[in-house]
């Protein structure tokens, strides 16, 4: 029904957000990412991007500050057990970057830092996410940001591919580089240092 709202931003807390919109005041739950990025924005023109969730005991309108983080509060929901109140809780301790990291590379721990959410639940992200998260990128139709764009094919999801990522940011690369450098590399077939080896090799 609404796919975005534009208006001024006159109201925020920790998880709500309230847009004056032509005299309507719309009435947003946000993620805590969402209203850290709108709190410098009080008075100003602000737009959110939305998802309406009607249930039998009410309605309820969530605001996203991007379509990245839109489309993460999605995939989540779409996990079996996985409501909105949990996937916002998620998409609070996570960027949508950081949330597709996590699935590719199997990190439950990060999702289940997030309150609402257990051990087991992290677990069924990861196993109904990881191939879906992984297509989009290697197919280029993942919305996520800069980082997760870069990020190498299914194939190369593994544990080794998360130790060589971490071993490149402790040299002082970003994650968008380090992760664009391991694109096209055979790991499966590799130890983590000849992966390391082969991805410094393309900054030379």
């Amino acid at each position: 029904m609404f796919y975005y709202l534009n208006g001024t931003l006159v109201y925020r807390d920790q998880t709500t957000a309230v847009l004056d919109c032509g005299g309507v005041g719309y009435r947003l739950t946000v993620s805590t990412n969402t209203s850290e990025a709108l709190s410098k924005r009080m008075g100003a023109q602000t737009k959110l991007m939305t998802h309406l969730q009607v249930r039998e005991d009410g309605v309820e309108l969530f605001g996203f500050i991007s379509g990245e983080e839109l489309e993460a509060f999605r995939l989540l929901t779409g996990v079996s057990g996985v409501g909105p109140k949990a996937a916002m809780s998620i998409l609070s301790i996570l960027t949508p970057d950081r949330f597709r990291l996590a699935v590719c590379t199997e990190d439950t721990r990060a999702l289940a830092k997030a309150p609402n959410v257990g051990a087991k639940t992290a677990a069924r992200i990861v196993l109904e996410l990881k191939d879906k998260v992984a297509n989009d990128i290697m197919n280029g139709t993942a919305t996520a940001g800069a980082a997760d764009a870069a990020a190498p094919a299914p194939s190369a999801v593994s544990g080794k591919l998360g130790d060589a990522v971490e071993a490149l940011i402790a040299l002082g690369y970003d994650r968008s580089t380090a992760l664009n450098a391991l694109r096209g590399i055979d790991h499966e077939k590799l130890s983590v240092n000849d992966i390391i080896a082969q991805a410094l090799k393309k900054f030379l």
